[in-house]
């Protein structure tokens, strides 16, 4: 982007690459164990839910979660079935996005979108399977006594509802075609967006009996991130190829969707990712540098160009 903020010397001295490595490596063995064989009936299913799963996803969120678990003091080892909840739920969110009832794409992540591959009804069991997942590895964390598993649910129940991702992807379809402002574009990628990667830290937080103020910090720090992160991605949408992207681009604006762009203009939309990026650093000063790994992780996400 180059217009984003300069990461501090303690965050550039840490090697984000290495941890983003390690941290993919630890999330895709637990997901292969937690996911029914491709051998286990039904075979379609189980085969079509590990495709989408498995399609070269950077595990970003799975990522903020253990990072936050360690900016607490925590351990991976009780964050991992938290983090791959909700990598679950990330991508059971993907494969119904690209179904052609909702945003129809052809392409995620380089490859052909599921509905491409297994048909639309499969698509569809395979996301709702991938979501229902999640719940059941939620229960599989050891936690200390400030939280129960049931925080955990409602935690995850919430974030992927109604009123925040679900309720985001229907404002997303009623926008199309009608004129949308600011305001109304910040409410869709509040939830579309910003809703499961503040879940993915707060849950991280929770798995190591964080107190309520390291919530508060992660919860304004995954908020920010994730608007920021958003704003970034319509940017990009805008300025770069789909063999960049990894996706269509430019689909957006064909779709006439509302981006921040399209709304704000191209360097408005710039200055609005620096404010919100700024504002997710500031969240981490309760920390007092005990988060390089999530510090690191946000430079990574929000100074990306694809």
């Amino acid at each position: 982007m180059g217009m984003l903020r300069v990461a501090s010397r303690a965050e550039s001295d840490f090697d984000v690459s290495a941890y983003l490595a390690r941290s993919t490596t630890v999330v895709n063995r637990a997901l292969d164990r937690y996911l029914p064989r491709p051998t286990a009936k039904p075979r379609t299913l189980h085969q079509a839910m590990r495709y989408s799963l498995f399609a070269g996803g950077k595990r970003l969120r799975p990522a903020l979660c253990l990072a936050a678990a360690e900016a607490c003091g925590g351990a991976w080892t009780d964050a991992l079935p938290l983090a791959c909840a909700v990598e679950c739920i990330h991508t059971y969110s993907l494969i119904h996005d690209d179904l052609p009832a909702m945003d129809n794409d052809d392409f995620r992540r380089g490859k052909p979108t599921n509905h491409k591959v297994y048909g639309e009804g499969i698509a569809i069991l395979a996301g709702d399977a991938l979501l229902t997942l999640a719940f059941e590895l939620l229960v599989q964390g050891r936690l200390g006594r400030r939280y129960e598993h049931r925080d955990l649910v409602l935690e995850l129940a919430r974030a992927s509802g109604s009123q925040q991702l679900v309720g985001g992807q229907v404002a997303d379809l009623e926008a199309e075609g009608h004129p949308v402002n600011a305001a109304q574009l910040r409410y869709i990628h509040e939830r579309k967006t910003s809703a499961l990667l503040a879940c993915a830290v707060r849950l991280g937080g929770m798995s190591a009996n964080c107190p309520p103020a390291q919530l508060a910090a992660l919860t304004d720090f995954g908020h920010h991130v994730g608007l920021a992160f958003q704003v970034i991605d319509d940017i990009l949408d805008v300025t770069q190829s789909s063999e960049q992207l990894g996706k269509t681009a430019g689909k957006d604006t064909a779709a006439s969707k509302a981006t921040y762009p399209a709304i704000l203009g191209l360097e408005r939309s710039r200055r609005v990712a620096q404010q919100l990026t700024d504002r997710a650093f500031a969240a981490l000063r309760v920390f007092r540098g005990r988060a390089p790994a999530l510090a690191g992780l946000a430079s990574f996400l929000l100074n990306r160009d694809r």
